[in-house]
């Protein structure tokens, strides 16, 4: 398994680097890259398959608070967008809620502080971008399970939808994931980035981490939640704003 993680990693580093100095300017410069959106899309379906029957369970690496980056960069969108979002910034998300819906037996509003009163976990792990670069942060938050638990998800429920709210060039951001890395234990909604509420910048009040997962799918600033049967009909149809605009790899594992 571990072979099969740095493959995925040296690939991904290799073609980013390829790229030249589209790594310093977004993930949206290597877009017009031939070759490296070819790498994010070729042997999808295997690379998936491989992963969930030898390392379901297999998680991601976690490391010391020594090993933590002096420096995080912020990457893709850096400010939330609209009047709501500026007005509960302004407020400190004092009466902001997580939307939580689609195929569930309890839809919830989840405020902030119902949020950090379920049980946490906190995990120093590497965030890995498709741009070739990679920092060690550490984050906080329950986990993506809980609170699929507390809405009870219903039995034609296969994948789970996090709407954003900033907006990329122009189009809402929104990734996705199947229920087996919803239910991974690493996988949370952290509202905490070492030790500290997430700043605008890292995607207040809250972000997706799903650490076997490479940086794009981590969607920043999150305010709803739909568990769906499926992806078809949600914005382009693949699943995500990457897959749906420059056909990245839905399943983006490493």
């Amino acid at each position: 398994m571990t072979r099969l993680i740095l493959s995925r990693r040296g690939l991904i580093r290799a073609g980013a680097l390829g790229a030249g100095g589209a790594l310093l300017t977004g993930c949206d410069a290597l877009n017009g890259n031939p070759a490296f959106r070819s790498l994010l899309e070729t042997g999808e379906d295997a690379h998936l398959a491989t992963q969930r029957l030898l390392g379901s369970d297999a998680l991601a690496r976690e490391y010391d608070a020594a090993q933590m980056s002096p420096e995080f960069r912020a990457n893709g969108s850096r400010q939330g967008a609209g009047e709501d979002y500026r007005r509960h910034l302004g407020q400190q998300f004092a009466q902001w809620s997580l939307v939580v819906g689609g195929l569930v037996e309890k839809p919830l509003h989840l405020p902030l502080s119902a949020l950090r009163a379920l049980p946490q976990r906190t995990q120093i792990t590497r965030h890995d971008c498709v741009e070739g670069w990679s920092a060690i942060g550490q984050w906080t938050g329950p986990r993506l399970a809980a609170v699929l638990g507390l809405a009870g998800l219903k039995p034609q429920a296969r994948y789970i939808v996090f709407h954003c709210a900033d907006i990329y060039n122009g189009r809402p951001y929104y990734e996705s994931i199947d229920l087996a890395d919803a239910f991974h234990p690493q996988t949370i909604l952290a509202w905490a980035m070492n030790g500290q509420p997430l700043p605008e910048r890292h995607g207040a009040p809250l972000r997706l981490r799903v650490e076997r997962q490479l940086g794009y799918k981590h969607a920043k600033f999150v305010t709803r939640i739909e568990a769906v049967s499926s992806l078809a009909g949600i914005h382009g149809g693949k699943g995500g704003y990457w897959e749906d605009q420059s056909d990245y790899a839905w399943y983006a594992g490493i």
